[in-house]
């Protein structure tokens, strides 16, 4: 979570309500609004908290840490994705069919918001780009929906501090000779004026990274 105030209670609430016997590993990256007061006030979660703003593959890096369970399931703190979602994304790795399962916002799945074609745009083709050099057929590199199993997060080495996460991920498991699925998820995404933070810039850095651990950096 960053600023995440106002939404603070509702998703965690839903995350409680997943209907699994789960671990919540929260971490604040860096917060100045009221954030961190919210989250004290909340039980039955892991609170991890950074001393200033990281970005999402430095909060996840420091979350992956602290689990305990067999299953890692990445959740965002704004409700673009809903948690009522977690049995399709749960199902390939608890059958044993799956190791890996993105969530796609691009194929299937449930009710979609409309909203910035050129977002949408700029993610197909940041997939297409991924796909031609890792060599996968995904729909939706970029989905803050992964899941994984633990003993994939043992073998992961991220560097990447913001969004950059997710292509990273994406060439790293490509290389683990692993069965990764996808499934299609609801998704509800925000305008800016909500607090969307992802911009252009991002979209740049997923580029370089996309070239970086595809072709360089292949631990």
């Amino acid at each position: 979570m960053y600023n995440e105030a106002a939404y603070v209670a509702k998703v965690l609430e839903q995350v409680k309500q997943c209907g699994y016997n789960c671990q919540i590993i929260v971490v604040d990256d860096g917060s100045t609004d009221a954030t961190k007061e919210e989250l004290l006030a909340v039980s039955g979660i892991t609170l991890l908290q950074h001393e200033r703003n990281l970005g999402k593959g430095a909060a996840i890096r420091t979350a992956l840490a602290k689990v305990r369970g067999d299953i890692v399931l990445i959740q965002d703190a704004d409700l673009e994705y809903d948690p009522r979602d977690y049995q399709q994304l749960l199902q390939p790795i608890l059958e044993g069919k799956a190791d890996v399962v993105y969530g796609t916002r691009f194929a299937g799945g449930g009710a979609h918001r409309v909203l910035f074609f050129w977002h949408m745009l700029g993610n197909t083709l940041l997939t297409f780009f991924s796909n031609m050099l890792s060599d996968l057929n995904l729909t939706d590199m970029e989905t803050g929906y992964k899941a994984f199993t633990t003993k994939v997060a043992k073998r992961l080495v991220i560097r990447e501090n913001r969004f950059g996460f997710e292509p990273e991920f994406t060439a790293r498991v490509a290389r683990m000779d692993l069965r990764i699925y996808e499934v299609g998820v609801s998704y509800s995404g925000r305008k800016y004026a909500q607090g969307k933070k992802i911009n252009w810039k991002d979209g740049v850095s997923a580029l370089r990274c996309i070239i970086k651990y595809n072709l360089f950096d292949r631990l």
